[in-house]
């Protein structure tokens, strides 16, 4: 077994000491940054100070969370943050746990609350990343350009992880998280619509269990009504995603209208609500996103990056399909040009969907025994 202490003492010295090495059970490196803890004051206005639910994991209160540096590669089914490498596509979600609880305890596939969380500090910090968005360069800033890692005829596809300049990483410093923007989209766990409901796996437990948590059929998966409250699939008050825009029976791929936040269901983009296939769709810009008439919005969607607190017009994209089981993705793709973003979100694809070379992901790691590694 290599000895990698000079690595993770060289990276842990360029970063001042953000940025380290973990190794998985199999003793091999992946560069990670950590999180300290963040309140939900921290990153939103008028929130109380209590933590963000990213560093509340299965009901004990984090310090510190590390996330992958870079989009994941895959080496002997596991998965790995290394620089310069060009980011692992076609696998579906479920593959994606696989690949990072095959590294050991504590290590999962990167949940939508601690992304969400790093979003809104981007946010709030004026360092909302730009990316490969317009086949290997950044759509607004074209002169910013990565290292090419795929390309489909004369076009860039995805770029190299980490080989963008420093506004590509989510603090504008090469100290960041790398690509959350563009490139390609990414697998974010415990977030997902059943036939509209938005559905989550509360308080981190997606950082704990094994993957029998993810499951369709999980108990563990919770609606949330209007007054933020956890609550039993199906309920009244519950948040789910409607139009005004009705659906229809075309199967093909196609715009339907604007999606919205409702108690009730109106109109499902499919009449076959319970379909997994790609026809009909709902989409808007995420700071456009709104709620129906008279329907709250509670704070935790906010901090789950479910609703925008104020509009940017790079946050991206809002995409749903309120039919089936549709799990997350977020950050757009390397031609995504200006619907990419970090908090676009894409309730689209269902948890068999092999992604294409359009999909990728990230694992993260937590000290189930304590706080720091």
């Amino acid at each position: 077994m290599q000895d990698y202490n000079d690595l993770r003492l060289a990276i842990e010295a360029l970063s001042g000491g953000s940025n380290t090495v973990i190794m998985d059970d199999a003793g091999l490196p992946s560069i990670v940054v950590a999180m300290p803890k963040m309140y939900l004051s921290d990153l939103l206005e008028d929130a109380p100070r209590i933590p963000h639910p990213a560093w509340i994991v299965d009901g004990v209160e984090k310090d510190v969370i590390y996330v992958s540096k870079y989009i994941n590669i895959v080496r002997n089914n596991r998965a790995y943050s290394l620089p310069a490498q060009d980011p692992k596509v076609y696998f579906d979600y479920e593959q994606a746990i696989d690949y990072c609880l095959n590294k050991g305890e504590g290590w999962h596939l990167l949940t939508n609350a601690m992304w969400a969380a790093i979003s809104l500090w981007s946010k709030r910090n004026g360092t909302i990343p730009e990316g490969n968005t317009n086949n290997g360069e950044n759509y607004y800033v074209p002169h910013e350009k990565g290292v090419p890692s795929s390309r489909y005829r004369d076009l860039v596809n995805r770029t190299a992880t980490g080989t963008g300049p420093a506004t590509w990483f989510h603090n504008h410093n090469v100290s960041g998280i790398a690509d959350m923007t563009g490139n390609v989209w990414e697998w974010v766990s415990g977030l997902r619509l059943l036939n509209g409901e938005v559905q989550v796996i509360r308080e981190g437990s997606a950082a704990v269990y094994d993957r029998e948590i993810h499951r369709i059929d999980s108990h563990l998966w919770h609606a949330i009504t209007e007054e933020g409250e956890y609550s039993a699939h199906g309920e009244q008050n519950t948040l789910k995603l409607s139009s005004l825009s009705p659906g229809d029976h075309i199967e093909n791929d196609h715009l339907l209208g604007v999606p919205q936040y409702d108690i009730k269901i109106d109109n499902y983009a499919f009449a076959e609500k319970d379909s997994t296939g790609n026809f009909g769709y709902y989409d808007c810009r995420f700071s456009e996103l709104r709620a129906a008439e008279g329907v709250k919005i509670p704070l935790v969607f906010k901090a789950l990056g479910l609703y925008p607190e104020n509009n940017s017009r790079k946050d991206g994209v809002f995409v749903v399909r309120n039919y089936g089981e549709r799990i997350a993705v977020r950050g757009g793709k390397f031609d995504s040009f200006d619907r990419a973003g970090q908090f676009a979100l894409h309730f689209y694809n269902p948890r068999y969907y092999h992604g294409g070379n359009v999909v990728g992901f990230r694992s993260a790691y937590v000290n189930l025994r304590g706080d720091r590694i």
